[in-house]
């Protein structure tokens, strides 16, 4: 039949081998499948404005689909836990000064210990800035102990916005590489505490590894590699072995070591993982 999805598939078909296709498809119709060459076109355009000196309407390059967002925030001013949403004057502070006496939220920015964490883990007013909770070692045990859906999903869809804005080698006018060093050095510190990886970082490095050219934060996109969580193996084949594998050819031994440790690691992390969750009556 003449569905609107199978004259998509049938044009994609006519446009790489036009001798398969012989009935004539209509000129205007809905695209079902995107340009396969655009993040390579992408990543082209963006080595050559940058090495031209870059243009004043350069456009971001991560996978050639969407523009830059503005940069005039920046990531590491919201690594600060802020202060407390509730309004809390002198008279409240002192009413809950008393930990136990009180069931009404409590302050993230007045956590300083564990045992503070231990007795109002169940009345945490968590902060508005996700970002501070990567560099908080309470807020990451708060994490591990309680699992919450509404927290993972605003820190990994805020992680996701900002790995896609900083990327060095993804967005054309940014450059500033030892800021977004310093990030994914945190998001690695933060993903070893917890141990286990966010998948907004494993759905940064599929995005980009294709798009990386080995050199760019090197050590640091390779630890975050190590961190990716236990998926199938043709997922991981595709998605990153591919484009690893590209590089691991044409690189100096020292990138062939380096993506070798890594990809140890990363089998490492898998079976601790597996061993923490295996069936202790299981003998396999």
């Amino acid at each position: 039949g003449m569905q609107s999805h199978l004259q998509a598939l049938l044009s994609l078909y006519k446009l790489f081998c036009p001798e398969l296709v012989t009935i004539t498809l209509p000129g205007k119709m809905k695209t079902y499948f995107k340009n396969s060459e655009g993040p390579w076109k992408a990543a082209i355009s963006a080595v050559r404005q940058r090495n031209q000196g870059g243009s004043p309407l350069a456009q971001a390059a991560f996978l050639g689909t969407t523009q830059p967002q503005s940069r005039k925030r920046k990531w590491n001013i919201q690594l600060a836990i802020p202060a407390s949403s509730a309004n809390n004057t002198e008279e409240d502070t002192e009413k809950n000064s008393d930990l136990f006496s009180t069931s009404e939220a409590f302050p993230v920015e007045q956590l300083q210990t564990f045992s503070q964490l231990l007795r109002n883990i169940h009345r945490l007013e968590f902060p508005s800035q996700m970002g501070s909770v990567l560099t908080n070692p309470l807020l990451l045990h708060y994490m591990n102990c309680v699992r919450e859906e509404s927290i993972y999903l605003r820190l990994y869809y805020w992680m996701g916005q900002i790995l896609q804005e900083e990327c060095t080698w993804c967005v054309v006018d940014n450059t500033d590489e030892k800021e977004f060093k310093s990030f994914l050095e945190t998001v690695y510190k933060a993903e070893c505490f917890l141990q286990e990886g966010f998948p907004a970082c494993e759905e940064f490095l599929y995005k980009s590894l294709p798009l990386w050219d080995g050199s760019s934060c090197r050590p640091e996109v390779l630890r975050l590699v190590s961190w990716i969580p236990l998926s199938s193996f043709s997922e991981i084949k595709s998605y990153l072995y591919g484009p690893l594998a590209q590089l691991f050819f044409t690189s100096s031994l020292y990138f062939k070591c380096s993506v070798l440790e890594s990809l140890r690691e990363l089998l490492q992390n898998w079976l601790n993982c597996n061993v923490i969750h295996m069936d202790p009556e299981s003998d396999s």
